[in-house]
């Protein structure tokens, strides 16, 4: 008997749940799985006065047996693990070359705001999962990016992708990816591959989309087992800008767009370790005339411009590499008793320039709802995250204070030093999920510029 049937003789979705004590939640999944678990069939039973015979038939549908080198009938994509893990889909976007794109597969929890998620550079080295299902809806256009690039090496999503339904929508999300030769894989079962990451840590995978539909897994297996993972990896020199430049926009507003300052009453030196543009936005909102300079900057690059104020960017990969070169010109703007501001990786950048030390999380913070408190005040905000690296609290020598904690692990989310105009978070105040709980800290900034 099909799985509906048995559903319908129940009484629907509700009464059945009810009548076998299993959860709605799970009869849903008897659908979705056109099947019912073996460990279900005594309540089923007890409620229908069916047999195990009647349940063996088209309703426990034997589960389908695939040689893992070849791909079942209607997948042209395969993300596939470093264990021999393989999840096969539909690709979209660019096809893939040999070898096909390497990374950390992780998860972002965000509802909204996958162009800006895939060009933040902080995703470099990174191929995302989006756990909201409907990606795509929005379109792309070009306003609505952090980068001039996309920085992930692929995406995995639930669904299609969906077609865009949203007046600014210039293109669609799979033509957008196909032109900046980024691959994507949809159909894959993105719940149990949250839930894989969540208990085991993010691991390395490859994403490949092959124009001729061959796969050699095994190759593939390979490929991503020998990558060596973001732990140890400097990432920031991939993503930052190649020569200084000035940054004038504000940030977007209905119905003008972005907007330029006009009479900026401080300058501000930024150090772009993968700066998102928004952020520089924020700063350009706050009154500030925005110098942004590449990561290897050195002290006396950063301060021949005189700033009033110096802005550590977020970015991509392990603080301690990029910290071999970042953190001695962070130590003489320090000494030159000039007001610091640090973003996400600024924050652990600045955090190791102050004697602390980083680690590796084991699935990172990445999505749009993640609560933070303030320890100053006591109130709580909703923060957007991106980072798979965190501050050690316990290392931060006496003078430093832990400012802000993360209220899903109790990991550090700000700092600020007692005896001089620095400060740093490890969230993302010029994202909006709260949608302005942040927006205070490019205030407290421009305060310490002198207002």
């Amino acid at each position: 008997m099909h799985v509906d049937d048995i559903i319908d003789r129940l009484g629907g979705l509700d009464a059945a749940a009810r009548l076998t004590g299993v959860g709605t939640e799970a009869v849903r999944k008897w659908r979705q799985a056109r099947g019912i678990p073996a460990r279900h069939w005594p309540a089923v039973i007890a409620a229908t006065g069916l047999s195990i015979d009647d349940l063996q038939g088209d309703a426990v549908p034997a589960p389908a047996v695939h040689d893992p080198a070849r791909a079942p009938d209607g997948a042209t994509a395969a993300l596939v693990l470093a264990d021999g893990s393989v999840f096969w889909g539909k690709g979209f976007g660019a096809h893939t070359d040999a070898p096909a794109p390497v990374g950390e597969v992780c998860f972002n929890t965000g509802m909204t705001g996958y162009q800006e998620t895939l060009t933040d550079p902080s995703y470099a080295g990174q191929i995302i999962t989006f756990t909201f299902p409907h990606i795509g809806n929005v379109g792309a256009n070009p306003e609505d990016v952090e980068a001039g690039f996309v920085a992930a090496r692929g995406l995995v999503v639930k669904q299609d992708v969906t077609e865009p339904s949203n007046w600014r929508a210039m293109t669609d999300l799979p033509d957008w990816l196909r032109h900046r030769g980024i691959p994507g894989i949809a159909g894959v079962d993105t719940r149990a591959l949250t839930v894989r990451i969540r208990d085991g840590g993010a691991p390395s995978g490859v994403l490949a989309f092959p124009a001729n539909g061959r796969f050699d897994i095994p190759a593939l297996v390979e490929q991503a087992a020998a990558w060596p993972g973001l732990e140890g990896m400097d990432l920031a020199k991939d993503v930052t800008c190649r020569q200084t430049y000035e940054w004038d926009r504000t940030r977007w507003s209905w119905p003008e767009g972005a907007g330029k300052v006009s009479a900026p009453r401080h300058h501000v030196v930024a150090v772009d370790y993968g700066a998102k543009h928004n952020i520089l936005r924020c700063l350009a909102s706050a009154g500030c005339r925005v110098t942004v300079v590449p990561a290897t900057a050195t002290a006396e690059d950063i301060l021949r411009h005189k700033p009033d104020g110096v802005f550590l960017s977020n970015g991509p990969g392990d603080p301690a590499a990029t910290g071999a070169y970042a953190v001695a010109p962070i130590r003489a703007v320090m000494d030159a008793g000039i007001p610091l501001f640090g973003i996400c990786l600024g924050h652990q950048l600045l955090a190791l320039a102050l004697g602390g030390r980083t680690y590796k999380l084991a699935r990172g913070h990445r999505g749009a709802n993640q609560p933070v408190k303030d320890l100053t005040t006591g109130k709580v905000e909703i923060t957007s995250q991106n980072h798979g690296f965190a501050v050690d609290e316990t290392s931060l020598p006496a003078g430093v204070t832990p400012t802000h904690v993360s209220l899903f692990d109790g990991s550090n989310e700000g700092l600020a030093c007692a005896d001089r105009p620095v400060f740093s978070v490890q969230y993302h105040p010029e994202a909006s999920p709260g949608p302005s709980d942040s927006r205070y800290l490019f205030e407290r900034f421009v305060g310490m510029m002198g207002g």
